[in-house]
């Protein structure tokens, strides 16, 4: 038996099956964008623990910025002793942000960073309700997994949910939901399920992550700021998978040009070290009085001292240029896939900088999608050595997740390796 078979084993006895794993591999070490399983097994990972690791595995200034606070101190929780870690962080994600005059609050999860946005949100209007769309991902706590637009996995089986969440459309042209639709599926909402003066929050991934990377127009995001600033209601973007430089922006908001009130962020903010934040208008962080906020871990130090290292080499190796460089040659490689006479379906190809997906369909031209397919892309890609997820409402969608730091050489393995995927699946 191998040293994999027999961990999965362990894993069936041990863990609750609930938590599910998207490849049968136990990891042993891993570089840049290279992980060795138990057995030695090496792999290309355009996984990157789901969009975490942007500048890859162990980048060396992050691990010795991580190595260095651990020598120091590992924890005192921020609300009870406070350390300088946390506030150049705040200083330099305040700068960072697409939000003037802004302030900033620490946790650990993704999932933690939206909900709080909600709270804030909540506080500083007065207001309970909140609009997210549908496809998205927030979360599994209660409040984020009913604002997520989508039921299985994620909350079958809950029963009641909830209360004071409301869902709308999100533009998907290909798949028949134009920005018009979009928009007058917001005014339905408005109409029918909740006065715009109850709605504290519309929240809006600025790139669907989870939903399929479907990425929000510019002109729906000046409509939706727009709409908020006509009824006093708060925008808040979710850059927990899009943020620090995977759309070629160090945020997918910048692409719209438009200035959210509040926003979410984790991932690839800490390079693995689990932190997530909310950075927002000064005037709106500042209605939620002091212990409205935290969290015992929030903010951890060694997390904090990762996250301003993962800053550091993403600004000094121009890895926001180098994800539009990685996300050009991704796509200009399957769109010749798609036209390979070899090649199983391909539809719909898309992508902002490294944040790269594709869509595996029935039929060559077609739009139907294909989600059986998908699965055995991502299986076939896994047997040759690369990692993928899918993703999206239909379980069609292939993405593509290499760190922004991937060797030229690695970055044509994997595709090779994606080609040959797609051929083997025709």
């Amino acid at each position: 038996m191998s040293k994999n078979d027999e961990l999965l084993a362990r894993r069936a006895a041990a863990v609750a099956p609930g938590v599910a794993s998207a490849a049968p591999v136990f990891t042993a070490k891993g570089e840049n964008a290279q992980i060795w399983d138990v057995d030695g097994k090496r792999y290309i990972d355009f996984a990157m623990g789901i969009a975490v690791c942007n500048t890859g595995h162990c980048h060396p200034e992050v691990m010795a910025a991580a190595k260095a606070q651990i020598e120091a101190f590992s924890h005192t929780s921020f609300q009870v002793s406070m350390y300088e870690p946390y506030i150049e962080l705040a200083e330099k994600i305040n700068q960072l942000a697409p939000i003037s005059d802004a302030k900033s609050v620490f946790f650990s999860t993704g999932a933690e960073a939206v909900e709080n946005t909600v709270r804030i949100a909540r506080i500083a209007t007065d207001r309970p309700a909140v609009i997210s769309f549908r496809g998205g991902f927030h979360g599994r706590t209660e409040l984020t997994v009913t604002m997520t637009g989508k039921i299985a996995p994620y909350s079958s089986g809950l029963g009641a949910r909830a209360a004071n969440i409301y869902h709308a459309p999100f533009p998907v042209p290909h798949h028949g939901i134009s920005v018009a639709d979009a928009m007058a599926g917001l005014q339905s909402v408005f109409k029918t399920d909740v006065e715009p003066g109850d709605v504290a929050a519309i929240v809006i991934e600025p790139v669907q992550g989870e939903g399929g990377f479907y990425q929000a127009p510019p002109e729906f995001m000046r409509y939706l700021r727009a709409e908020c600033d006509e009824h006093g209601i708060l925008l808040v973007c979710d850059e927990v998978q899009t943020g620090f430089a995977r759309t070629g922006k160090m945020f997918a908001t910048e692409y719209s040009g438009i200035e959210p009130d509040l926003m979410s962020i984790a991932k690839a903010m800490g390079s693995g070290y689990p932190i997530s934040g909310v950075v927002g208008k000064a005037q709106v962080m500042d209605k939620v009085g002091p212990g409205g906020l935290g969290g015992t871990y929030g903010g951890n130090p060694i997390a904090c001292a990762a996250s301003l290292a993962t800053i550091r080499v993403i600004e000094q190796e121009g890895l926001v240029e180098r994800s539009n460089v990685i996300g050009e040659r991704m796509i200009a490689r399957i769109t010749a896939m798609r036209a390979a006479p070899a090649s199983a379906p391909i539809g719909n190809i898309r992508g902002l900088g490294a944040m790269v997906a594709f869509e595996m369909v029935t039929e060559k031209g077609g739009n139907i999608p294909d989600p059986k397919a998908t699965a055995a892309v991502i299986a076939a890609a896994r047997e040759r050595g690369l990692i993928l997820l899918s993703c999206g409402y239909w379980g069609n969608t292939v993405r593509l997740l290499a760190p922004l730091t991937v060797p030229d050489e690695h970055l044509e393995e994997a595709l090779d390796i994606l080609r040959a995927a797609v051929e083997f699946v025709n």
